[in-house]
């Protein structure tokens, strides 16, 4: 505008041959109170220059205005910054999610999605406030009626999961319920006319088992939409009748656009509905159920009021029906005018959506069998569980956010009135380890998902890793577990919330990353796939040497080439052996007494992954210009075979351990104290029978075959042949089912850490840990060298014992 402004001046005053241009050379130049002197008996022409000049000046008075704010909010921002506590504090540099790879089309076709892991079916956009939907239903046990809503292991299903999903615009999924059985289908459609994101059904499917009570017949489904952001929907009707008019509900969101929601059957049903106001989601089972109950005991009626509360942010559809029932619900987005919306519903509900779910279901069989080509190695059964495997990964991914809470830093001049830091608010598109027990982002067990997920979906793979890497702090930090938002801290305990900025999590991303890098270098991407992946790396590589320098300065040991996980408790008289959380072990038995002298070699492994990886990254992306660190220096110090028998091999087991102050003479014992004069309070506690002292800690488990799973360990060496019989011995770690996490000869094998802690790293069998030693077994069967035979034949019984035991547990 003042450029325009400026424009229309000259044009004005050019043809008035009375004015004097040094004057009015000088006048611009004067401070905005003194005006042009004009030399014209023309008042028009007169009031027109001086028009021009106030735009002059009012041009110039905007244009200082805006330096003005801007300087004042760049000084009020650094000032932020300067007081901001580093641990909060963003790493500064471009967002690897800003990427163009990640915008457009790729964003756009993800927007949508199964990102609800913790409850049995829910849906929500990868934004942070979005219209959320779920399903709900009425369980049937001991002739009581149960809400089923969020995975529980108490709600007793036989079975729940998903036995196909892509990870972008269809899944399906089986639930047993006691005798009940319902499938339920996700798809999503985008047309010409659809909003932002595009259109979705859900098709559910209600079977009996041949019920005879009366009560088991009919089946109460709870369909529901909440608007996070709190603005109010609209109801289709004070009476809901599908048959006449199949609309449930209206609204308007930005970018979508209008949305309607629809439901149609031919089944006989019965739909009810309650509109509720909160600014929550995460307790909506028990609004539903104490709506339910209020019905039930003021109308003997199990039904929802009918009623909608003024700007109800949240609307839940009962739907009731005899079993046998199917049932759509399609939502419709840019629902506008002449948007076809009739035409778009038909062609996802009834047959047109049969028949689009047949065609995804056998696309996503073919592509299995391309992904991983498995028909000619086992048998049906094992292809079964196979493809659920990867359908639960990718249903299993879920969209958060919020901010994490972050303990304050020991030593700090950090003021604060809790006694916790707010995260910056984040976003995470993330896979996760379980949805009834651990329904978020865990760093550590994102690398081992993405080894699967990038060989169905890498574009989805680069998304989620680079999501994790955006969350590294200013100091190279990344909060090992993400509890992001009310429905995720909903699922954690209190004292688990806090995040300690001391502690870390094995960098299992470099597994991931390893894999594309040797995945280029060996022509398995396409092209584009590769120029995706380099200008990843490009991206990331500044955040991966600031994590990777976080943990070479912050986890060092005190000898060189050693490293300790921080965040032992070395005050504990509760525990029998202190955990080690920031391992991912938890309580796989370390040193009894935790000192700086500690030696984990687990994590040295894990050092020499990350410096390995950072080496092959940097000669992939600056082939000719390489970073000023040198990871090869690293790398070979780690991977010194010599070094590494110095410092963690035991000759007379011939195996590897920790180092540390320990001693095995540790028990747990009751002791009873006096409370008052009354009570007596009895409780376990810690006996130490026998001083610490400085050596290796003598417990045969997965931390000792970490040499072995990175492969530092020459195949000609005596040392590998030491390995194999570990891991083959029945009486130490091995079982039909796969290897032990602790030796059967350990003090320590499946004894409880504390009253309340029973094993979990002391004896259980852990597929990931299976997966790296079964993948190690397979490279030293193809190396040159005595132990190969040897290791091939450990490698297919392994292998073997895996599949057949994921096959049994799964098929019942």
């Amino acid at each position: 505008m003042t450029g325009g402004g400026r424009r229309s001046a000259r044009s004005r005053t050019k043809p008035s041959t009375d004015v004097n241009e040094d004057d009015d050379a000088f006048n611009k130049a004067k401070p905005i109170s003194k005006l042009r002197r004009v030399k014209t008996k023309d008042h028009g022409t007169a009031l027109r220059i001086l028009n021009a000049d106030l735009k002059i000046i009012l041009g110039f008075g905007i244009i200082a205005a805006l330096i003005i704010f801007f300087l004042v909010h760049h000084l009020i921002s650094t000032a932020e910054e300067a007081r901001r506590p580093r641990v909060v504090t963003p790493f500064p540099a471009p967002r690897i999610m800003d990427l163009p790879q990640f915008q457009g089309e790729h964003k756009e076709s993800l927007y949508w999605g199964t990102y609800r892991p913790h409850v049995y079916f829910g849906i929500r956009a990868r934004t942070p406030l979005s219209l959320v939907a779920g399903l709900m239903w009425l369980g049937v046990k001991d002739g009581r009626y149960f809400i089923r809503h969020i995975c529980q292991d108490s709600d007793d299903l036989s079975t729940y999961g998903w036995t196909s999903h892509n990870g972008r615009d269809f899944g399906h999924q089986v639930l047993v319920d006691q005798d009940m059985t319902l499938a339920t289908s996700f798809l999503k459609y985008k047309e010409d006319d659809s909003g932002y994101g595009g259109d979705w059904a859900v098709r559910i499917n209600v079977q009996n088992q041949g019920w005879n009570d009366e009560m088991q017949k009919n089946v109460h489904l709870f369909f529901y939409l909440a608007e996070e952001d709190g603005n109010a929907l609209s109801l289709g009707g004070d009476t809901l009748d599908i048959h006449e008019n199949s609309l449930l509900a209206s609204g308007l969101r930005t970018g979508i656009g209008e949305w309607q929601l629809h439901l149609k059957s031919k089944a006989d049903l019965e739909v009810h509905y309650s509109g509720l106001r909160t600014p929550h989601i995460h307790n909506l089972s028990d609004l539903v159920q104490e709506n339910l109950a209020s019905q039930l005991i003021r109308f003997n009626r199990l039904q929802l009021p009918d009623i909608y509360q003024s700007s109800s942010n949240i609307l839940v559809f009962q739907i009731s029906g005899r079993i046998p029932l199917e049932t759509d619900i399609v939502f419709v987005s840019g629902a506008g005018e002449n948007s076809r919306v009739e035409e778009r519903i038909s062609n996802l509900a009834g047959v047109s959506l049969t028949n689009q779910l047949n065609k995804k279901q056998r696309e996503f069989d073919v592509k299995f069998e391309s992904c991983f080509q498995l028909a000619d190695k086992l048998d049906s059964n094992s292809i079964h569980v196979g493809k659920a495997a990867i359908a639960n990964m990718l249903g299993g991914i879920g969209y958060f956010y919020g901010q994490s809470k972050i303990s304050i830093p020991k030593n700090s001049n950090v003021k604060s009135h809790d006694d916790f830091l707010l995260y910056w608010p984040a976003e995470l598109y993330t896979a996760v380890p379980s949805r009834p027990f651990f329904p978020r982002g865990f760093l550590w067990d994102e690398g081992f998902h993405q080894l699967l997920i990038w060989r169905w979906d890498l574009h989805i793979s680069l998304d989620i890793v680079g999501h994790w890497l955006d969350l590294i702090n200013i100091d190279g930090w990344i909060p090992r577990e993400q509890i992001l938002g009310a429905e995720a801290l909903s699922k954690v305990p209190a004292e688990f919330v806090l995040q300690h900025s001391s502690n870390g999590n094995p960098p299992t991303l470099f597994l991931v990353l390893r894999d594309l890098v040797n995945g280029i270098k060996k022509n398995k991407f396409t092209a584009s796939e590769s120029n995706d992946i380099i200008s990843f790396l490009q991206q990331a590589f500044v955040r991966l040497e600031a994590w990777f320098q976080w943990f070479n300065t912050t986890q060092l040991g005190k000898d060189v080439g050693s490293y300790y996980w921080h965040g032992r408790d070395n005050l504990t008289i509760r525990e029998l052996n202190p955990k080690t959380l920031s391992s991912g072990l938890d309580d796989y038995p370390r040193a009894s007494h935790p000192t700086e002298d500690e030696r984990h070699l687990d994590l040295r492994c894990w050092m020499l992954l990350a410096a390995d990886c950072m080496n092959s990254v940097a000669e992939l992306i600056w082939k000719e210009n390489k970073p000023e660190k040198d990871y090869s220096s690293t790398s070979n110090l780690l991977s010194d075979f010599d070094t590494l028998n110095q410092m963690h091999f035991d000759h007379a087991s011939g195996a590897y351990f920790d180092f540390g102050n320990h001693t095995e003479k540790v028990r747990l014992s009751w002791k009873e104290n006096m409370i008052g004069n009354n009570y007596v309070n009895r409780e376990l506690v810690r006996e130490v029978l026998e001083r610490p002292e400085l050596k290796l800690v003598p417990h045969v488990g997965y931390v000792s075959l970490f040499p072995f799973m990175t492969r530092i360990i020459p195949s000609e060496s005596w040392i590998l042949e030491k390995q194999l019989d570990l891991i083959s011995n029945r009486s130490i770690l091995w079982t039909n089912y796969g290897l032990r996490s602790l030796a059967k000869t350990s003090s320590m094998y499946m004894k409880r850490n504390t009253e309340h802690d029973a094993p979990y790293w002391r004896g259980p069998i852990w597929m990931n840990m299976n997966y790296m030693i079964l993948s190690s077994l397979r490279h030293y069967s193809l190396e040159n060298g005595p132990y190969r035979d040897k290791a091939r034949a450990i490698y297919e019984e392994l292998r073997d014992n895996l599949i057949r035991c994921t096959v049994n547990i799964i098929e019942t």
